[in-house]
């Protein structure tokens, strides 16, 4: 009898146990349903909606709705294509532009006492060798009786200078770009020791590889001590 008893206590607990589970696992199905919020209802905003576009399926079948939406992309693309063209001009544009110290260089004021009579002094503009001569009163009857017939690159004294006693040349030899050494060569001027080239105390080639004279860069006097070149 004893063992009748316990198998109904058993069964009746197993039942109860069961019940229980059963009713947590529909709660806690409940919770997780809330915590989703997949019992939310989605609003309809159908009649809002434009006939055109209630139908996600639909394609655009007249001619009129089709040309529509050719033109706007060729517009859109035009559109694109034009600020991409423009942002490439200004990058090409820019990148051939002088940079900045360049153009903090474009001109140079020298003041003319620091330069002693008889030296050639060197200055850096627009990045190259810039030569500012003071000229003795020899150097410059010198210079202005050589004739133009002797020379390579036919130029006189004159042509040269704004004011006699002042040389101002671009310190770079005309064969291949090198530096020219001051009051040396053969004319007492400018000689290049990389190939060979004499200029004169006026610039002009007298000797040498290199076809031309010296460059004359464009230069003014706005007083008596100061010199602008540029």
């Amino acid at each position: 009898m004893m063992k009748a008893v316990s198998c109904a206590l058993v069964r009746s607990n197993a039942q109860a146990l069961s019940t229980g589970l059963r009713a947590s696992g529909v709660a806690v199905n409940a919770v997780a349903t809330r915590q989703g919020h997949t019992d939310l209802q989605v609003p309809d905003f159908t009649p809002y909606r434009r006939e055109a576009v209630k139908d996600a399926r639909r394609r655009n079948e007249s001619t009129e709705e089709r040309k529509a939406f050719s033109y706007m992309m060729v517009g859109a693309g035009a559109v694109g294509g034009a600020y991409a063209a423009k942002g490439l001009v200004n990058a090409f544009v820019s990148s051939m532009s002088a940079t900045a110290d360049v153009l903090a260089m474009a001109k140079i004021e020298i003041k003319l006492a620091d330069i002693p009579e008889g030296k050639s002094v060197t200055f850096k503009w627009r990045g190259k060798p810039l030569f500012i001569r003071h000229r003795t009163p020899s150097e410059i009857q010198t210079e202005r009786s050589v004739a133009t017939s002797e020379l390579r690159d036919p130029e006189t004294d004159e042509q040269r200078v704004i004011k006699p006693e002042w040389l101002v040349v671009i310190g770079v030899c005309t064969h291949l770009g090198c530096v020219p050494i001051a009051n040396s060569g053969d004319w007492g001027g400018y000689y290049c020791p990389c190939h060979g080239s004499h200029y004169d105390a006026s610039g002009r080639i007298r000797k040498g590889p290199a076809p031309l004279n010296l460059e004359v860069p464009t230069h003014e006097f706005p007083d008596e001590g100061t010199l602008i070149v540029g």
